[in-house]
């Protein structure tokens, strides 16, 4: 049981040349963070997942992948023990692609989701020897550089400052209510001026851009593992107008809220 659960750290580079497969549960309320030699395509069915790098929140929904690069530290928190993660970590090494060296968020096309169902019943490593698995994973990694837009903007940053901390924590635990920035620096004993500067120069991002976006992400799971209409959503993340939420979550997924829904709701078989 333990060796399952900690395949990420024992198993991925025992053989630098194989390129590694993972599919399964994710049974598990975290994963703990962690590193490898390989870099690691990220795939998630039935939710929401966020992968925290040390300078970054990233919000994976379904149908996308995440990028992450060798080396990089990262931990996965899934909206429920019941998410699917489909993983394949590659040897990079001796590569000239700029997109393997950066994290990022990517659309899951037809081709890709293609190639990742032949996948869905291997598991662990695949090497040079096995010709017909072997040049499907590394077609599947040229693709994944040549097909790719560009990558999405679902990402926060990482606070350092341990005030500002303690009022993103806030923010994230009472997301249900509207915080205005006033209101919110004064619980903090702040000038709203002062809170402005802390966040422009903590996080390089207005107050209202961050907190605008966390609370759209935030609905991305309510959207996937629920069934709550998308007014009740809309007030789970604190918007008394529904057309307000729905056009700005429209300007940041780039859909509105009923369609990304109904994207969302066909998965890859897992049988």
């Amino acid at each position: 049981m333990i060796q399952k659960r900690k395949y990420y750290l024992t198993e991925v580079d025992k053989i630098p040349e194989s390129v590694y497969c993972y599919h399964d549960l994710m049974g598990e309320t975290f994963i703990e963070s962690h590193s490898h030699e390989k870099g690691q395509f990220l795939y998630t069915e039935g939710g929401l997942v966020q992968v925290k790098t040390l300078s970054s929140t990233y919000y994976l929904p379904a149908r996308h992948y995440m990028w992450i690069p060798p080396r990089v530290e990262h931990a996965i928190y899934p909206s429920s023990p019941k998410v699917l993660m489909r993983n394949l970590y590659f040897p990079i090494q001796g590569s000239s692609s700029k997109f393997y060296e950066s994290e990022g968020i990517y659309p899951a096309n037809n081709l890709l989701m293609e190639l990742l169902l032949f996948t869905k019943d291997w598991k662990g490593d695949i090497l040079p020897f096995q010709e017909a698995q072997y040049a499907i994973v590394t077609a599947f990694k040229v693709l994944l550089e040549q097909t790719i837009p560009e990558s999405l903007p679902l990402q926060l940053p990482e606070p350092t400052n341990q005030k500002l901390i303690q009022i993103i924590t806030f923010l994230a635990n009472h997301i249900q209510q509207e915080h205005l920035l006033p209101e919110l620096a004064a619980k903090f004993s702040m000038t709203d001026k002062t809170l402005y500067r802390l966040f422009k120069k903590d996080l390089g991002m207005s107050y209202i851009s961050y907190y605008t976006q966390l609370r759209i992400y935030k609905s991305l799971e309510y959207l996937m593992n629920s069934n709550y209409n998308i007014s009740e959503i809309a007030n789970m993340v604190g918007y008394s107008s529904l057309p307000t939420f729905s056009n700005t979550f429209s300007k940041i997924m780039g859909r509105p809220p009923s369609e990304y829904r109904k994207s969302n709701e066909i998965y890859l078989e897992s049988h």
